[in-house]
């Protein structure tokens, strides 16, 4: 589905919510996230303890956490250049 909410067939994901529960670490990194399928909403920036501590991030969507690591790249946004966490792959929560 083109709006990134739905697969195609009626269904509308969750929002996509961190592996860890904590979200603002005092003196962490703002990140970058790019790519991922087309129907899964993550957001566009993100934050990790530190690139050295945190070179990947897990992020929960759903029934599956989608997976982000650091490309050694960064870009900018709005002011900001941040380091880029390219999608590298989805792995499903165990039932």
């Amino acid at each position: 589905m083109a709006d990134g909410k739905g697969l195609g067939d009626g269904q509308i994901r969750p929002p996509c919510r961190p592996a860890k529960t904590e979200m603002k670490v005092p003196n962490s990194v703002r990140v970058m996230l790019s790519g991922g399928p087309d129907w899964v909403t993550v957001p566009v920036v993100w934050e990790v303890t530190s690139l050295e501590t945190e070179p990947k991030v897990k992020i929960l969507c759903g029934n599956a956490y989608e997976h982000f690591e650091f490309s050694g790249s960064y870009s900018v946004h709005g002011d900001e250049q941040l380091p880029v966490y390219r999608w590298c792959r989805r792995t499903y929560v165990a039932e």
